[in-house]
């Protein structure tokens, strides 16, 4: 078999919506212009909030965020799952914002919603959950921060994710629901967040505020409008093509989740034939990204099988899920916290009797089937 992580999701559609903006006269320039604008509307449109940000990837997507999430409302701590990819955290690192970890449910992989409760305190200046693998964590709270990258199209009753908080964050990266190369979106409501990520997302300087009279409120008298460095900012600018894919991919998205969707399905139905792995995930309003593949039991023997069965047959995976497993195991943290990843039973059971395999629309359903025969028979 060949059964790959990832697939490249450009199509020839794609490629020749590329071609045809480069080749017209009146392309004024390759960096962030009415492109990315054009793309910034429609996602917002898709996703049913007021304002969107592209930047050039959903890692810088979160480093925005939580850098505006400081300029507007302070230092403080910010609640995270143990289980997401290492950006969120470091996000908050580099933010001079606190972590503060939660364990996650099992039935989502997201941060476990009870326990983030008790982890509210005053100091708490945001959640910040991931919809891991596009199961929605379920998390609701007054200042959330969503991270979608792995979860966009997925809906909590009928709603879109990405559309509970203050604001949400982005992934257009190769292999995931859509792809414009590199890429990543910051949507929200609010427009303080909106306008804020904007200019850190160009440097600092607020000659890129949309808002005429906002853009006026922030004039200096010892600098220049059009150079004004408000904050300390970043280039993380889009480019004019990588808009023109997303506008291209959006196009399809909808009907390429229902086959996603539908690959989960059969996936969980067959592996729940022999009760050897997890199935009983919250999958209601899911648009997943990768397959999930957790044994019920630790059983570090039956998981070298497991492993063994995927390697035999040309199945790529990832062990632990997303970004690597506990979070807490991995170096950057472990010099910050020390052992502290051993007090999150479920997160650790994933991390080490949990992998996911590739899930994309044109996933051979036959060979789905075939391997989920494979796993069950150990």
């Amino acid at each position: 078999m060949c059964w790959p992580l990832m697939q490249e999701n450009i199509m020839h559609g794609d490629k020749l919506a590329v071609m045809e903006f480069l080749a017209s006269e009146s392309v004024p320039r390759l960096t962030n212009g009415p492109q990315v604008a054009a793309f910034e509307r429609e996602f917002a449109d898709w996703l049913g909030v007021k304002y969107a940000v592209m930047v050039n990837s959903g890692a810088s997507a979160n480093l925005i965020t939580m850098h505006a999430l400081r300029e507007l409302h302070g230092i403080g701590n910010v609640l995270l799952p143990c289980i997401t990819w290492a950006s969120d955290i470091m996000s908050v690192i580099h933010a001079g914002l606190t972590p503060i970890f939660v364990d996650i449910d099992p039935r989502t992989f997201g941060m476990d919603a009870a326990r983030a409760i008790e982890a509210i305190t005053p100091a708490t200046i945001a959640v910040f959950p991931t919809h891991c693998l596009g199961f929605d964590a379920g998390i609701t709270a007054t200042a959330l921060i969503e991270d979608c990258c792995e979860a966009i199209g997925a809906t909590r009753d009928g709603r879109k994710l990405g559309t509970f908080g203050l604001a949400s964050n982005f992934s257009f990266y190769y292999g995931h629901h859509m792809t414009t190369i590199e890429g990543g979106m910051i949507c929200t409501d609010d427009e303080a967040m909106y306008e804020t990520c904007r200019v850190l997302r160009s440097h600092g300087m607020t000659r890129e505020i949309a808002s005429r009279e906002t853009r006026k409120a922030y004039e200096n008298p010892l600098t220049w409008p059009d150079f004004t460095f408000e904050h300390c900012g970043f280039n993380m600018r889009s480019t004019e093509i990588n808009a023109v894919l997303g506008r291209s991919q959006l196009k399809r998205l909808d009907a390429n989740n229902a086959k996603r969707t539908e690959n989960l399905e059969l996936f969980l139905d067959n592996l729940a034939l022999s009760g050897t792995y997890r199935t009983d995930y919250a999958a209601e309003g899911s648009s997943n990204f990768a397959l999930p593949l957790v044994l019920h039991d630790q059983d570090d023997a039956l998981m070298a099988r497991v492993i063994a069965c995927l390697e035999q047959n040309g199945v790529e995976y990832r062990r632990g899920t997303a970004g690597g497993g506990n979070q807490l195991r991995q170096p950057y943290l472990r010099r910050i916290f020390g052992d502290h990843y051993k007090n999150f039973p479920q997160a650790e059971h994933v991390h080490r009797f949990g992998l996911y395999c590739g899930n994309y629309p044109d996933l051979d359903r036959g060979m789905v089937e075939e391997v989920c025969d494979k796993l069950n028979a150990l």
